[in-house]
């Protein structure tokens, strides 16, 4: 990273800030359960108390009715609080900004927000790498300075029992232990993430692309599927049939994969396969980049990924890491999903 001394600290301060935030809102909902508070409709919009014990008192519990049988929202009431804005951080290119937001109980999420300098309401990419990576990219400028070239914002956060999000449960459940939970979560997720940037009113939301890498590159296609507010997808080494990846994938430990390829849990995560999703992106713009050494995508997996894309989707393939690194250098893996962004002619002449 090239953060200097002080914008590490500053980072790392932030940091800790939102962990006594987060446990604030544990202590707070007891209290209001115990206290019989006001349902959060009835409560008046809350402002920032200096205090946090005045905070946590003004906090109210969550609806626990999100149906992780359903990628659409339409079943589930998951209801934002105010975002909480940690640090905003002001680049000669760009400015970014660290948000959390909040709308599932004990699940904050850290959102990035970069904006390229200088320009009014520029198209959006949200980022979303694989399991298990966190948000440490987003601290680095020469990252965000590739990333919001050419006058686009990115947005970028970890999905569902990742990173920062994954806390106060046993080890023996994760990722891939609860895929069904970690994919319809963060498939919730974008979509209300892309609600909150609509209504901050300094992004074009028209244009509104997503990058998605590993396990991020299979909620990007389900997320999209459901969504078409996302307009184009770009993916490296998507996850994907289920059957096929649980019973070869490196990514699956062989102590459990025996539980994993068994027919109960395949049927609880087949309606969830981007297999059977990606079919419905036509006519969107879909990029599909296939590096055929990765160990935690088989290739197996990988053609019927491929095949199963809309006819028009753009498919690379890559022998090894090293020749899509080659292709992806200085920010080049970014550069197709901004071309896709871009304004019609008619559109830029009008203007």
């Amino acid at each position: 990273m090239r953060f200097g001394e002080r914008q590490t600290s500053r980072w790392f301060f932030v940091s800790i800030l939102f962990f006594f935030l987060n446990s604030y809102s544990g202590s707070a909902i007891v209290h209001g359960q115990q206290q019989g508070a006001a349902t959060p409709s009835q409560q008046a919009p809350l402002s920032a108390p200096a205090d946090p014990m005045e905070a946590a008192k003004q906090r109210q519990p969550w609806p626990d009715d999100e149906d992780f049988d359903s990628l659409p929202m339409a079943q589930s009431n998951l209801q934002p609080e105010a975002p909480l804005v940690g640090v905003l951080d002001k680049q000669p290119d760009f400015t970014r900004e660290l948000i959390r937001v909040h709308w599932r109980f004990g699940d904050p999420i850290d959102l990035w927000v970069m904006k390229p300098a200088g320009v009014e309401k520029p198209p959006v990419i949200l980022y979303l790498y694989g399991y298990p990576t966190d948000t440490d990219r987003f601290r680095d400028d020469r990252y965000c300075q590739r990333i919001t070239r050419g006058g686009y914002a990115a947005v970028g956060f970890v999905s569902a029992l990742t990173g920062h999000r994954y806390h106060d449960r046993p080890m023996k459940e994760w990722f891939v232990s609860e895929l069904q939970e970690s994919l319809v979560k963060s498939t919730h997720d974008v979509q209300m993430i892309i609600n909150y940037l609509s209504s901050r009113g300094d992004l074009d939301m028209d244009r509104v692309g997503m990058f998605g890498q590993g396990s991020g590159g299979a909620i990007a296609i389900l997320a999209a599927a459901v969504d078409p507010r996302i307009k184009t997808i770009n993916l490296i080494d998507p996850w994907g049939d289920w059957p096929d990846w649980m019973a070869t994938s490196e990514r699956v430990p062989d102590a459990e994969r025996p539980r994993y390829v068994t027919p109960e849990f395949q049927k609880q995560v087949a309606p969830f396969d981007p297999v059977v999703w990606l079919p419905k992106l036509a006519p969107r713009a879909v990029r599909i980049q296939d590096v055929m050494d990765d160990p935690y995508t088989p290739e197996i997996c990988k053609k019927k990924i491929e095949a199963a894309a809309p006819k028009s989707a753009e498919i690379v393939r890559y022998d090894d890491t090293q020749a899509l690194h080659v292709a992806s250098y200085d920010g080049k893996a970014f550069d197709w999903i901004k071309v896709q962004l871009r304004p019609a002619s008619k559109e830029t002449a009008a203007k």
